[in-house]
């Protein structure tokens, strides 16, 4: 389990196709030396488990991706080069910072825009405005003031309009993960909050009841 509080960062330096699995090496010079071989790591919101970790003269690790993370994330298709977020597995006791993050991609998005909102510290902006247009599947999990990642990043839904949503970015997080990195029209990892799925499964199986999403949730869910 992860929180979404983006640790490091890696570099994407190499995929390559090895027999049906797809390889990645990511040079990372913080991580590199923390991880073993099986260990679980989060990358850009995939958790995936790291392979040939070395400390050498650039410090990386490898990770295999199954034909389903392949279909369902951005990982076969972000250029070399690219700067990923990368957190490990949070240890049992610690405190939540960010909300409970999986690692389990429900799908990919685009972003529609990142602008600075006025208003600046020091010619700094003071947040910005992230908008991402989701599929529409994915639409019925998302609630205003609720959490979502967004390749790997823990972030709170400050809006919801049709197949889109608006995210406030402060300055830690928009310096701090891939967000300044990203273009207009770049994909992103997607995974909606994980109790939302539960309770849709809870909601579905009192079907018969009839009740509505307001009187499920007055039950107590």
């Amino acid at each position: 389990m992860f929180t979404g509080l983006v640790e490091s960062f890696g570099t994407l330096s190499a995929r390559v196709q090895r027999g049906g699995l797809l390889q990645l090496t990511i040079t990372t010079p913080h991580y590199a030396t923390k991880l073993h071989n099986g260990d679980s790591i989060a990358v850009n919101g995939v958790c995936l488990t790291a392979l040939m970790a070395e400390e050498d003269d650039t410090p990386h690790f490898s990770a295999d991706l199954a034909a389903e993370t392949v279909e369902r994330t951005t990982l076969a298709r972000v250029p070399i080069g690219t700067r990923l977020n990368l957190e490990l597995p949070t240890p049992a006791g610690t405190p939540l910072g960010g909300h409970v993050v999986q690692g389990h991609v429900d799908g990919v998005g685009t972003l529609v825009s990142l602008d600075p909102v006025s208003g600046e510290t020091n010619s700094v902006p003071t947040d910005w405005r992230l908008v991402i247009r989701l599929p529409k599947a994915l639409m019925r999990y998302v609630v205003e003031k609720g959490s979502i990642s967004v390749d790997g990043i823990s972030l709170t839904v400050a809006g919801v309009q049709e197949d889109c949503i608006t995210i406030a970015i402060l300055p830690h997080t928009y310096w701090v993960t891939n967000l300044h990195t990203l273009a207009v029209g770049s994909e992103v990892n997607i995974e909606v909050d994980a109790l939302a799925r539960y309770a849709e499964q809870l909601r579905s199986s009192d079907a018969k009841e009839q009740l509505t999403l307001a009187e499920f949730i007055a039950r107590g869910f």
